[in-house]
């Protein structure tokens, strides 16, 4: 079904790196959501009349809220797709974990006042009317809900959407409250429980839980989550693969949307290369990022061969930190000379679960250092790293 629809309704519907082409999944979706939920809603509040069941009829109101849903998640694609403009030059792309962010709301709402209505149930029972309508307009429901998840699902890893990853996760609470609502109607008409408000409760608890999982997840993006490792290795081992290219470090990454990332990385490439030559390299690496969608900022650093004392200091350096601590890691090593003290100036990149003050770290590095260059000082730069990326002794 979704490959005839993106058929029919998306141009170009293979390119999904491209904002436009997400925001028509998303708004196809958007609408394939209102029209299912609104028809669910009708149909389950009219058998909920019949039959005068609380948990039919809260079934009801929450499928209409799961057309609010649909809504929210239209309007926040059809607002990421917009270009973008003097107050906004990254784009609109962000409207997108917004309106993601709405929708975990939402569902903790509905959760809540399903609960609420539940506990009423719980407290004064009713006896509930059993009836064929009542029975199949659930059963569809179940169904309609069960295809619903797995179209949003799809979409949702086919163009990498938090806010349909929420819908996708919405639609399978309601197979579950759903059943529930279907399994205590089919007791309570066999046994003469009534399990409806209990059942209500519990189904209604899932789905708090479950909203605020989402919450944490849509909310992620929006505060500047890491990168993921599969991506900074990606990175990492597309900037090695490029001739001159030394080493690569202090790779920092951006999110302004689905399709609106940008980065920045320092390359190491030997001190005896022309300008014109770093440029070169640089300029392509840029290009060739950009091409796959990735706004790549390249910083040079020059860096001194290894027959050259800084070039041991350097390597001496390297071997120091990774017997602390494997991850730390040194760049940007340069000496200074002052009348009987020769300066070491370099930075140093500590992962922020590392454990160790930076005082002890000097400490420790200014020892080791000294037993192999007694006239050298340490003068350090602590970076923590936004991204771990390097990777030293020839890839190891």
């Amino acid at each position: 079904m979704l490959k005839l629809l993106s058929r029919l309704f998306i141009k170009d519907s293979e390119n999904t790196a491209s904002p436009m082409v997400r925001a028509a999944y998303g708004k196809m979706a958007g609408y394939v959501g209102i029209a299912c939920n609104l028809l669910l809603c009708a149909g389950k509040f009219f058998a909920g009349l019949i039959s005068g069941s609380v948990s039919i009829t809260a079934d009801a109101v929450n499928n209409l809220s799961d057309a609010s849903s649909s809504i929210i998640s239209l309007i926040g694609f059809k607002l990421s797709e917009k270009t973008a403009d003097r107050e906004h030059p990254y784009g609109h792309g962000r409207y997108e974990y917004l309106a993601g962010f709405m929708v975990a709301a939402l569902i903790i709402v509905i959760g809540a006042e399903l609960f609420r209505d539940s506990v009423a149930k719980i407290i004064a029972p009713t006896e509930v009317e059993f009836g064929v309508i009542s029975v199949a307009a659930l059963g569809i429901s179940i169904v309609v809900k069960l295809w619903m998840m797995l179209f949003y699902g799809k979409i949702s890893r086919k163009i990498g959407s938090e806010t349909l990853k929420a819908a996708a996760a919405d639609s399978r609470n309601d197979v579950i409250s759903t059943a529930a609502v279907l399994a205590a109607f089919v007791i309570a008409h066999f046994s003469g429980l009534q399990l409806d408000g209990i059942m209500g409760a519990l189904v209604a608890l899932f789905i708090i839980f479950s909203g605020i999982g989402l919450i944490r997840e849509a909310m992620s993006p929006l505060l500047g989550k890491a990168p993921d490792e599969e991506t900074v290795e990606r990175i990492r081992v597309r900037i090695m693969s490029y001739d001159g290219v030394l080493g690569t470090h202090d790779l920092m990454i951006h999110d302004y949307g689905p399709g609106r990332q940008f980065a920045s990385a320092h390359v190491e490439v030997s001190a005896d290369m022309t300008l014109i030559e770093c440029h070169e390299i640089i300029d392509r690496i840029e290009r060739d990022f950009l091409a796959e969608g990735l706004n790549m900022l390249v910083h040079p650093d020059p860096i001194v061969g290894d027959d050259s004392e800084t070039g041991q200091i350097n390597a001496e350096l390297g071997r120091i930190v990774r017997e602390i601590d494997e991850r730390i890691s040194v760049h940007d090593v340069r000496t200074v000379t002052c009348s009987d003290e020769k300066k070491v100036i370099f930075d140093c990149v500590v992962p922020s679960d590392c454990g160790i003050e930076e005082h002890t770290l000097t400490e420790e590095i200014t020892r080791f250092l000294r037993l192999k260059f007694p006239d050298c000082r340490p003068v350090i730069t602590y970076d923590y790293g936004y991204a771990a990326i390097p990777k030293t002794e020839q890839e190891e």
